[in-house]
């Protein structure tokens, strides 16, 4: 619940959104700014989801199957692919196009957050739950997916940018 409830808020849209618009428009400072804000936030996240995890198992609160390492709904979030490749990617354009077109709502951070919040929470309940490489996949998962919606949000700025440059006919 708690990890649908970060989504819909997708409090990591704004900086991600602020690193693509200036890698697209070369200001650098936006993308320190974008990415400064990611690299403090999304641990921060992390390790409250360490923290959380950390006191269900002191409470005995983890699920048996959970212990035993049965996680079909969610074993997917450490475990890099094409489709991960591809939601990310995206997630990215659909950002950069309501940006843009001043359209942006709950809606793309949710498209956003479903690519970052998993992993994110992941990497610290795997870390909790004494998982390391779990964690790692989760961690190789967030910043393939904060890279691809960088970029791909990036690229969808500068080509939206020379779309609206040429003259209408």
């Amino acid at each position: 619940i708690l990890i649908v409830g970060a989504m819909v808020v997708g409090p990591e849209y704004g900086p991600v959104s602020l690193a693509a618009y200036g890698l697209a428009t070369r200001r650098p400072a936006r993308v320190w700014r974008g990415t400064r804000a990611l690299a403090f936030g999304l641990p921060i996240a992390t390790g409250a989801c360490a923290l959380f995890t950390v006191a269900l198992r002191v409470t005995d609160r983890v699920p048996a199957a959970y212990r035993a390492g049965a996680r079909p709904l969610t074993s997917f979030i450490a475990s890099p692919d094409l489709f991960a490749v591809i939601v990310a990617v995206l997630a990215g354009v659909a950002g950069a196009v309501t940006l843009a077109e001043a359209r942006h709502g709950a809606l793309v951070g949710v498209l956003i957050s479903v690519t970052t919040i998993p992993a994110a929470a992941n990497i610290g309940v795997a870390l909790a739950m004494g998982r390391p490489s779990e964690a790692s996949g989760a961690l190789g998962q967030l910043v393939l997916n904060l890279t691809l919606l960088v970029l791909a949000g990036a690229l969808t700025f500068r080509t939206q940018a020379r779309l609206l440059r040429r003259p209408a006919r």
